[in-house]
């Protein structure tokens, strides 16, 4: 089951609750036993190297005026 991170605006404590997705959006009472708190938007991070360097592309660049669409 997914977890979600909230934070509580009143004593600004954030926890975490396991539920459903489908209940994901459903409020969630702080441990202190608050109401009013809000779920938080979960960040992934991506990180790494390519094993092979990545070619450069021949040509234009794609933009508009760097595709030659712009007059000149």
């Amino acid at each position: 089951m997914p977890r979600y991170d909230f934070r509580c605006r009143e004593c600004a404590q954030t926890f975490e609750v396991t539920r459903s997705m489908s209940a994901s959006a459903d409020p969630a009472p702080c441990p202190g036993g608050h109401s009013d708190t809000v779920k938080l938007l979960a960040t992934v991070s991506v990180g790494g190297r390519s094993a092979a360097p990545v070619p450069a592309r021949a040509g234009g660049g794609g933009g508009c005026c760097g595709g030659g669409c712009c007059g000149g």
